[in-house]
C-alpha cells in the first residue's frame, strides 16, 4: 500500500503528538494511574498475569530489556510485595516470578483508571467510532513494530540516482526496535 505525502505526514504528525501528550498526562498523573506501582512495574506485570509464572530472563525479553535491568525491576516489585518468588523445580538454581495479590490489585486500579479515563476522552464517540479506532491503532501499532524490525530504507541521494547496492557481505542493522508500554 503507498499512502500520499500529505497522508503519511498527518499519520506521522498524530502519533507525535499522541506520544507527546500521553508523556504530559503521564508524568502529571502517575501517581492516580499506578499508585505505588513503579512506573516499570505495568510492563512486567502484565506478562505474569497474561501467562503466569516465568523466570526473570523472560520476563526481560517480554519488556524488551536487558536481564539485568528486569532482575533489578524485578527485586524493586518483590520488595512492595507486587509478585512472589519461589525455585524453580525444573532447576533449583533459578526462580519463578508470579504474580502477587497486590500486584494483581494493582493491575486492576490501573485499568481501572484507564478506563474511567477513556470513557471521558471518548464521550462524545459512538460505540462503533471507538471500536473502528481500537482496531485501527492496533493496526497500527503491529504496522509500526513491523516496520521498526526492518532496516532503515536508503534514500537516493540528490540528483535522483539510485543508492549503490550494497556489498553483500556488508553488515545491515537488524535488530528489534520496542516500543514502550505505557
Amino acid at each position: 500500500m503507498h499512502l500520499t505525502r500529505q497522508t503519511a505526514e498527518r499519520l506521522t504528525s498524530g502519533v507525535a503528538q499522541l506520544v507527546r501528550t500521553s508523556k504530559h498526562l503521564g508524568s502529571r498523573v502517575a501517581r492516580d494511574l499506578y499508585g505505588d506501582l513503579p512506573s516499570f512495574g505495568w510492563a512486567l506485570l502484565v506478562p505474569l498475569e497474561r501467562d503466569g509464572e516465568q523466570r526473570c530472563s523472560a520476563l526481560a525479553e517480554q519488556a524488551g530489556v536487558d536481564g539485568s535491568v528486569a532482575s533489578r525491576q524485578v527485586a524493586a516489585l518483590e520488595r512492595a510485595g507486587y509478585v512472589q518468588r519461589r525455585p524453580d523445580p525444573l532447576d533449583g538454581r533459578a526462580s519463578l516470578i508470579g504474580l502477587s495479590p497486590a500486584g494483581a490489585a494493582a493491575l486492576a486500579h490501573t485499568r481501572d483508571v484507564r478506563g474511567q479515563w477513556a470513557a471521558e476522552s471518548l464521550a462524545g464517540w459512538s460505540e462503533d467510532e471507538a471500536r473502528q479506532f481500537t482496531d485501527l491503532l492496533e493496526k497500527l501499532v503491529d504496522g509500526l513494530d513491523t516496520a521498526g524490525r526492518r532496516p532503515p530504507a536508503r534514500s537516493s541521494p540528490a540528483g535522483g540516482a539510485p543508492p549503490p547496492p550494497e556489498h553483500p557481505t556488508s553488515p545491515t542493522r537488524s535488530e528489534p526496535h520496542h516500543l514502550e508500554n505505557p
